[in-house]
Formats: structure tokens, C-alpha cells, sequence
């Protein structure tokens, strides 16, 4: 029998790696631990400094990884499991404040050696770095000074900042040595600031610390900046709630909060778990989590928020997520994964840079040795041409050049209710040529209302209106689909006693059944009634009258009967139009996939200016997609469990933010504003982003190449030298950071007022999703 393998017989660790912040950290980590015997399944978060391995000890001990990490800088700590359960806590003003405590800000609170994290309020010369930063640099201006009048002293002082600054890069070069990883930054670093001690030049070999020292200052400051959006989300959910209980209120952990238990949430207060309003009418500030800007009103029976701000009313929530599986942890967790899910283009960046250092290095050295030796050049001169070689090898800036771009750009979308699972889905995006939308509760509100009941005289029926409303109300008070919440809703209006169904059963592209007072009762579409039953030609006709009207019909009838006929109508949403208008600007077709019938697909699609497709069953839409895909990239848009195979089989899945959890897990992004015009914002942060990284690369081998040229032509010195590592580092990071400050890409965002009404279009988050298998009986 075979040895088993550690992912058979090891144990899943989870640790905060302080220091680990950077693109070029996290790949030094990974080639780390991917060397080390015994560990499989090695997963890193760059925005939450984690490292996650599967680590049979019995090959490498813990200790032993943790010695590893801390030789090279890195200080390791091993998350409990309860803590790697719940969404990370920062060292934040707000995250002490209880749910009824008003608004703060701050930052997070790590300190580690190169890229550290300082507490809220601390000057970055108090770090670690910095401080070597403003040491090394005084010691540099001290040498200038004194070169002007005493050389000796001047270079000794030269030479003590060389060694001052070097000697961390020393050992960790050492030690990456050591584990494999021989030709690192800080290498190439050592041997350029050794070397130029050794052929006596000493000022630039300070130079050239000074300045890496700078530069590793600066990507820590803009990689903080980087991580600060995610950060702060993480903070916003309140450590303590008020938990009602029989005997008054009482002020509890957040995270200890059960599904089920009832918090009182009070005015200027943030709600303290995912939850269903039981009591009172407030308007909520869902900006914190969903981007919007306007405050929504909500009542008994709408859905909160963890982290949304209670403006007014005193509420009553019944706690529907725990603090683990709440919007907020659900946000962080696909940052995590879009991290993890690197772009092509980051993959193929990677790849290169692997060659490409090794391949500088020997150039470097068959520069410094060639000349000298077969041509009798002089040594100092061909030597200082080859450190200088060395230090354009550094691929910090290429390194950078991608996911700095790709940090910014998932972080802006996070903010403006945009959610991405991973660069290479944030790639593809980019180049979609067709976008499929599903109609019921993408294009279409979600929030149909009832508009006609035909009930008796029917052939064999006599039933009155109420009755059938009635009936129809009990098959469907199991599901969560918009058009049965309709029906429910319209009955709860009517004051209708509801009768309890069971068995209920959802019939994909159908309908639903149930039974009702003992006997089977189906809700279905008339084109599934009509496979089943002979629909009367007097029924066939009012149908037809309210599908080219836009409504959506549906049949209540038994095993042999028709009882009645009620027909619904769900309006687009206000910015559809002005959506698909600017997806068409930015060259992108679109098509509407839909179940419902083709008479009211066609009135809405008019109505639209979009093509459509109707009758649909989710196999006929796979099909539809497969097609789609073979003319160019293809997104399918959609919110329900019907749309889940579609949104898997797209090049692009995007579900919107009121749909299932089966359609949020399949998609590959998420709408949280719940509003069309995030396809197109989508697609226009894809390509700003795209733009971004062929500039970032330009820079990063554009600079490389021209101090090449210099250098070998005699023109570059070594300062100069790292300043095409360290000046294009610092270009490609600010490139990568104006991401963040995104505002809906170069064609604008759309407008949050109705066209039509100048109503503001407040978005509202929506997340009544259908349970599993529950649909109505119309499907969409």
C-alpha cells in the first residue's frame, strides 16, 4: 500500500504572518513553504497577512515552519480555530464601540520589520523601516558634509551607512539562500552595496542602499493604503448588541449573537448582525456595505445588515447570519479568494520574472568578467558596470506591476457594491463581446404586483376570485421568488386566512405544487398547465391580452381542473434602459434569457430596446450560453437557482445581490447595489484595470531597458542604476493606486435617478432570496 499523503494525515493551520504585505512578500512565502516536505494545499491572503497550509508534522514540524518564516523576517502566529471562524478584528477606533455607538475611523495595528502596519496615529518614523530609513539617511547627508572638508572621515561614514543599510538585506538574502531562493532582491541588493565598498566607491554604494531602504518604505505605506478599504469593512460591525430577552435588554457579543435571537437596534446605532426587521420603521445607511448613498427606508420585513447605520427609528431584528456568515465576512472571504485566483497575466508575470533576474545576473556577470579578462579592460570599471547591472535585475516593479492593479481595482469595486472573486475573473470581464440577463429580478425589479384574478365560470369550476387567490397564496407561501411573494402578499393585503401547505415541490421551468386541504394543487406556467389539461379558449385569450401587456401569467388547478388564473406584472428596474444603452457604447450586445413567456418577454424587451429569447428552461439556457461563447467571451447575469448551471457554463457569471445563495456562491461576481448598471461598470473596471497593468509593465521594463542601454554605454551610475528598480517600483505603485480612487470607468457611472421619473434609485439590497428548489410558479 502506499504512503499516505499529508493532506491525508496532516492538520489544517492558519496563521497571521506579520510582515507579509506585499506582492513580492507573499511569493517569497509561498516558494518558502511550497519547498518545505509535508505541506500541501498553501493558500496566502495578501489584504489579511494569513497564510493557510495542510501540514503533515511528521515530515516538517510547526516549529520548524515558524522558524523558517521568522528567519526571514516574518513573525508567525497560529490562529485558533475560533478565530480563523470569524471576519477578522482590527485595532480600530469603531470596532470597540457597541451596535448603539456613533461613527468612527482609524487604522490597523501591526508591526513587523520591512512593510509594517503602525497603530492609528502613528508617524511612519516610528516603524521599524522608518527608522532605518531616517538613521541610514542621516548617516549619508553626515558623510556628504563632511567628504566637503574631511574625504577620509567622509568615506568611512559612506561606508558605515553602506554596511548600516546592507546588513538586514545580508542575512535575509542569507536565509532565502539557504531555503532556495537564490537570486532574491535583497541579494542583488547586498552584492551592489558590497561591491561598491569593494572597488572604493562607497558614497554610491550608500546611495543604493539609501534609496532600496526608501523605496521598501514606500511600498509599505502604499501597500497599507492598498489593504485600508477591506480593512476598515471589517471594522464596521460593532463588537457588542443588545440581546432582547424576557427579561429586558442586555448587551452582548456581537459574534456571540445565534440565529434566531431578537437585538434591539437603536437610533444612530450600527446593526450588529444580518437579520430580518420584526418591529419598527427606520431608514438604514446601507453605504458602509453596499456602496449606496442614499439612506433606504425599511420596515417589518425587510432584510438589515451588519454594519448598516440606523438613522431614526428603534428597531427589532431577528438575527437571520452569525458574525461568520454575515455580509461583511461574506465581502472579505471573495477578496480573499480573488486574491488567491490570480489573473493570466499576473501568472505569465511571475513566470518571467523567474527567468529574468537569473538571466541579469549572468549578463551582470559576463559584463563585470568578459571585458577584463579577454580584452584587458579595466576591472573597476567593467565591475561597476556590472553592479550596476544587478540592481536593474531587481524585479520589484514587475513584480508589482499586476497585483498592485488588481488589489486596487477589486477594492474600488468592493466599495462601490462591485464583487469580484479574483483577477483572472477581473481579466476576462474585460473582453466580453455578450451579456445574457435573466429578466425576473435582474432586469426586472424582483417586485411584481398582482394586476388581474380570473376565476368562475370555468368548464367544471365554479370558484370565486377570493378563493382562488386564496388557494394560490397556500401552494405558494413556501417560496421565496418574487412572483409568489406577490401572490402572498396580495392574499396578506385581502385578509385572507391562508391554509397550511405541505409537500411542497418545485418544478424548474414550471412551476410549484403543494398540498392544500388534501389535495394536490399546482401554480404553474399556462404553457405547463396547458401539457397537462385542456386549457378553455376563453382563459387562452386573456392570457394572451395580459402577455402582450407585459404580465406573467399563472394557472392554479389540480389533477383535472383549472380554478383560476391570476396575472402579475414586475416593471424594469428604473436605470435598465441606461444600463443596456451604455453596454452597447461600450461595444458589448446583450440578450434576455427568460422562462416566462415570449409575449411578455417581447412587451418587456420593447420596452427595453434589448433582443430576447423566452420559454426557456435552465437546460435551453445553457445551451443558449454555450452558443453564445463560441462567437466571443460571453457574462450571464442572473438571481435565481435556475440561473445557476447558465452562470457556471459563462465565461462570466455575475448574480445580482437579491439572489439565492446558490446563484451568489456559482457566479464569478456579485451586484450588491442590485442595480443593471453594474454590468457595465463592471466591464468598464476591467478594462481601466487592463489599462493600468499594460502601462504598469511599459514602465517597469521601459525604465529597465533604457538604464540597460545607459549603463552598458557608461552613462548610468549606481544610484542612478536603482532608481530603474526603485523609481519604477514607485511609479507602478501610485499607477496601481489612482484604482482606488475609481469612479465608474471613463464613460461615467450611471445615473441614480429614473429617466423616467427623476426618482433617486437608492438600489436598495435586496436579499430575499429563494430557498433551495423553491420557485414560483411562473418561472422568471
Amino acid at each position: 500500500m502506499s504512503e499516505p499523503t499529508a493532506a491525508h494525515r496532516g492538520e489544517t493551520l492558519t496563521y497571521f504572518v506579520e510582515g507579509m504585505d506585499c506582492a513580492n512578500c507573499v511569493q517569497k512565502v509561498e516558494r518558502l513553504v511550497g519547498r518545505l516536505p509535508g505541506t500541501g494545499e498553501v493558500r496566502t491572503s495578501f489584504s489579511r497577512q494569513t497564510l493557510q497550509l495542510h501540514l503533515d508534522e511528521t515530515q516538517t514540524p510547526r516549529q520548524s515552519l515558524e522558524s523558517h518564516l521568522r528567519s526571514l523576517g516574518y513573525v508567525p502566529t497560529l490562529r485558533s480555530a475560533a478565530a480563523q471562524a470569524r471576519p477578522p478584528q482590527h485595532d480600530h477606533p469603531e470596532a470597540g464601540h457597541t451596535g448603539q455607538d456613533h461613527l468612527g475611523h482609524g487604522h490597523s495595528n501591526h508591526n513587523h520589520s520591512s512593510h509594517e502596519k503602525l497603530a492609528a496615529g502613528t508617524p511612519w518614523f516610528r516603524g521599524t523601516q522608518g527608522r532605518l530609513v531616517l538613521v541610514s539617511g542621516t548617516l549619508l547627508a553626515l558623510a556628504w558634509i563632511l567628504s566637503l572638508s574631511l574625504p577620509a572621515l567622509g568615506y568611512a561614514g559612506f561606508a558605515a551607512a553602506t554596511l548600516l543599510g546592507v546588513w538586514p538585506l545580508a542575512r535575509k538574502a542569507f536565509v532565502s539562500a539557504r531555503l532556495g531562493d537564490l537570486f532574491s532582491i535583497e541579494l542583488l541588493v547586498t552584492l551592489a552595496g558590497v561591491g561598491a565598498l569593494l572597488i572604493g566607491q562607497a558614497a554610491e554604494g550608500a546611495v543604493v542602499v539609501f534609496l532600496f531602504a526608501l523605496g521598501e518604505l514606500l511600498e509599505g505605506v502604499a501597500a497599507g493604503r492598498a489593504r485600508a478599504g477591506i480593512q476598515a469593512l471589517a471594522a464596521l460591525a460593532p463588537k457588542t448588541a443588545l440581546l432582547l430577552e424576557p427579561g429586558g435588554v442586555r448587551e452582548v457579543p456581537a459574534d456571540a449573537l445565534r440565529v434566531g435571537q431578537r437585538v434591539q437596534v437603536n437610533p444612530g446605532g450600527r446593526v450588529p448582525a444580518d437579520g430580518l426587521i420584526v418591529a419598527g420603521t427606520s431608514h438604514l445607511d446601507d453605504s458602509p456595505v453596499t456602496g449606496e448613498s442614499m439612506p433606504v427606508s425599511k420596515v417589518a420585513g425587510d432584510r438589515v445588515y451588519a454594519g448598516s447605520i440606523n438613522t431614526d427609528g428603534t428597531l427589532t431584528v431577528r438575527v437571520e447570519k452569525e458574525a461568520a456568515d454575515n455580509t461583511i465576512a461574506r465581502i472579505i472571504h471573495l477578496v480573499e479568494e480573488a486574491e488567491e485566483h490570480r489573473a493570466p497575466t499576473a501568472r505569465l508575470i511571475d513566470r518571467f520574472s523567474r527567468w529574468y533576474t537569473p538571466g541579469v545576473v549572468l549578463v551582470a556577470a559576463l559584463v563585470a568578467l568578459v571585458p577584463p579578462l579577454l580584452f584587458g579592460q579595466p576591472w573597476p570599471m567593467w565591475l561597476y558596470k556590472g553592479l550596476a547591472l544587478l540592481l536593474i535585475g531587481c524585479p520589484c516593479a514587475l513584480v508589482l506591476s499586476v497585483p498592485a492593479a488588481i488589489t486596487s481595482a477589486i477594492g474600488a469595486g468592493a466599495r462601490r457594491g462591485l464583487l469580484i472573486k479574483g483577477g483572472a475573473v477581473l481579466e476576462r470581464v474585460g473582453i466580453i463581446k455578450t451579456v445574457a440577463f435573466d429578466k425576473t429580478g435582474t432586469l426586472t425589479a424582483g417586485r411584481p404586483r398582482m394586476t388581474d384574478i380570473l376565476a368562475g365560470p370555468l368548464p367544471g369550476t365554479v370558484v370565486e376570485r377570493s378563493e382562488v387567490l386564496r388557494l394560490a397564496a397556500a401552494v405558494e407561501s413556501g417560496s421565496s421568488h418574487p412572483l409568489g411573494r406577490a401572490v402572498v402578499a396580495e392574499a396578506q393585503a385581502a385578509q385572507l386566512t391562508v391554509p397550511t401547505a405541505a409537500g411542497a415541490k418545485a418544478l424548474p421551468g414550471q412551476g410549484v405544487s403543494a398540498v392544500v386541504e388534501g389535495r394536490t394543487l399546482w401554480v404553474s406556467s399556462p404553457a405547463a398547465a396547458g401539457s397537462v389539461l385542456s386549457l378553455p379558449n376563453g382563459l387562452l385569450q386573456s392570457v394572451e391580452v395580459w402577455e402582450t401587456e407585459g404580465k406573467t401569467a399563472v394557472v392554479l388547478h389540480d389533477g383535472s381542473s383549472v380554478l383560476g388564473v391570476l396575472a402579475l406584472r414586475d416593471e424594469p428596474r428604473p436605470d435598465a434602459r441606461a444600463a443596456l444603452a451604455r453596454l452597447a457604447r461600450l461595444g458589448v450586445s446583450t440578450v434576455m434569457l427568460t422562462g416566462d413567456n415570449p409575449r411578455t418577454a417581447q412587451a418587456i424587451a420593447a420596452d427595453l430596446g434589448i433582443q430576447a429569447q423566452a420559454g426557456l428552461l435552465p437546460a435551453d439556457k445553457l445551451r443558449i450560453i454555450s452558443e453564445l461563447g463560441k462567437r466571443g467571451g460571453v457574462a450571464m447575469v442572473g438571481d435565481g437557482i435556475n440561473d445557476a448551471p447558465a452562470l457556471a457554463r459563462a465565461d462570466v457569471g455575475v448574480a445580482m445581490g437579491s439572489g439565492t445563495d446558490v446563484a451568489l456562491e456559482t457566479a464569478d461576481a456579485a451586484l450588491l447595489r442590485d442595480r443593471v448598471g453594474g454590468v457595465a461598470e463592471l466591464i468598464a473596471l476591467s478594462r481601466d484595470t487592463m489599462t493600468n497593468i499594460r502601462w504598469n509593465i511599459g514602465l517597469a521594463l521601459g525604465l529597465k531597458a533604457i538604464f540597460l542601454v545607459t549603463t552598458l554605454l557608461g552613462y548610468t551610475n549606481l544610484w542612478m542604476a536603482v532608481l530603474a528598480d526603485t523609481g519604477a517600483t514607485a511609479l507602478v505603485t501610485a499607477n496601481a493606486l489612482r484604482l482606488l480612487r475609481w469612479h465608474g470607468g471613463r464613460a461615467g457611472g450611471l445615473d441614480t435617478e429614473s429617466p423616467e421619473t427623476g426618482d433617486r434609485n437608492t438600489g436598495t439590497l435586496n436579499t430575499r432570496g429563494r430557498a433551495a428548489g423553491q420557485v414560483s410558479g411562473a418561472e422568471q
